[in-house]
């Protein structure tokens, strides 16, 4: 079965298939040429059963092996294969009954949210120092140059975001929702002077940010909360969510977007930043679903412009960074690996496998498979922000000015 299946996909560059016997079978023909090798026959019949589930749990058990090439060079090789092919019929009906039924999928009620939130981000605070920046932002930097650091494409990303959030006077009321480690409300409140609520629902994140908060000695203008989003109530002039939109779940967007038009104060600007989907709606890949993020989702801008539309909020200005995050976790991907011995004593092979997977999958959807990252930027009047954009250029260039000269000071 896995032999059709894989003459009709691979079209672009080779593909090796090594059997459990020591057989070889190529498929395709040119470059990239990338090998596999199945450690049992059982495995093949998986694969060709349920390809975008088995892969990745073939691999992270060991019954899978890249033997020339790596796990990036493999899922690079498929999805250009799988953009430009036409889906074989079984896949595609599986992907017709996953999004079927993806509001049951995407269940996500406040009484399960916080255990979807631990099964990843309290995970040990230690595999995060390992792979991200020294701030530990975990989402999409901005890369203004060829050949920035991850260091300061993430610095980047906090002054893009600070400036669209125009934050014109200080004192001003913001509120983090999905706050993680705290950098983000952390620069706010310092370089800003804002008042800053961060929630979050991760404990170890918690944590960690009310710590930062206490060695920079800003817990009078930056606090954070283990809550739930909908569990809030004031109100703010300034709302942003970075990274925590993929976790709400399509159900659930008119009821987020109603609560943001209530805790938003009436000349408020919100700044959503979320991974999108270019390729209209679709569905969560399964693999991850169960192994990395249970109940997320990827939207597509219809989806959400939908829900905005109807909320009483209105959309001011959208953004599309595009091949920013396919940079980022290259980056993240090469720093675990320099530091896989160490992931592998905190957990162990498997773990480790699991999240190279994880990690260049993600790399290689935003290269290959209709990825990118919005920017979405929400008002209830018009009148809430300037005519043109040279606001966010203005705020941004005088931030990295700043910046320089504070570290300047600080070296």
């Amino acid at each position: 079965m896995l032999g059709p299946f894989l003459s009709r996909l691979i079209r672009q560059g080779t593909l090796t298939v090594i059997r459990p016997d020591g057989r070889a079978e190529n498929f395709g023909a040119g470059e990239p040429h990338v090998a596999i090798e199945f450690h049992d026959r059982r495995a093949m019949l998986e694969l060709a059963l349920y390809p975008e589930f088995k892969l990745g749990e073939l691999y992270m058990d060991g019954r899978l092996t890249v033997e020339r090439g790596d796990v990036a060079d493999l899922l690079a090789l498929m999805l250009k294969n799988l953009s430009a092919a036409r889906p074989a019929r079984r896949l595609r009906l599986a992907r017709a009954f996953r999004r079927a039924t993806r509001t049951f999928a995407q269940l996500n009620p406040a009484s399960r949210a916080k255990a979807h939130v631990a099964h990843h981000y309290d995970l040990s605070s230690r595999l995060y120092d390992l792979f991200l920046d020294r701030d530990k932002q975990y989402s999409c930097a901005y890369f203004p140059a060829p050949g920035a650091t991850l260091e300061d494409a993430q610095a980047a990303k906090k002054r893009h975001i600070a400036a669209k959030l125009h934050l014109d006077r200080p004192g001003l009321k913001v509120l983090d929702i999905g706050c993680g480690w705290g950098g983000l409300a952390l620069d706010l409140a310092r370089d800003c002077n804002a008042d800053v609520l961060g929630v979050t629902l991760s404990e170890n994140q918690l944590d960690a940010a009310r710590q930062r908060s206490r060695e920079l000695r800003l817990t009078e203008r930056c606090r954070f909360e283990l809550v739930d989003y909908r569990a809030l109530g004031g109100s703010y002039d300034r709302i942003v969510s970075v990274g925590m939109f993929e976790h709400v779940g399509v159900a659930y967007y008119p009821a987020f977007f109603a609560k943001m038009r209530d805790l938003l104060a009436d000349d408020g600007i919100v700044l959503l930043h979320t991974i999108g989907r270019t390729d209209g709606p679709g569905s969560t890949n399964p693999w991850i679903a169960k192994y990395i993020f249970p109940g997320g989702y990827v939207p597509a801008l219809s989806e959400i412009m939908r829900a905005v539309e109807k909320s009483g909020l209105m959309i001011a200005d959208v953004e599309i960074l595009r091949l920013h995050y396919a940079e980022t976790i290259k980056e993240w991907r090469r720093r675990f690996a320099a530091n896989r011995d160490e992931i592998a004593r905190l957990y162990d092979e498997r773990f480790c496998r699991m999240w190279e997977f994880y990690l260049a999958g993600s790399e290689m959807a935003f290269r290959h498979d209709a990825q990118v990252v919005f920017q979405i930027q929400l008002v209830k009047r018009q009148e809430a922000l300037p005519l043109t954009r040279d606001y966010m250029v203005d705020a941004e260039r005088a931030a990295r000015i700043a910046g320089a000269a504070r570290e300047r000071r600080a070296g």
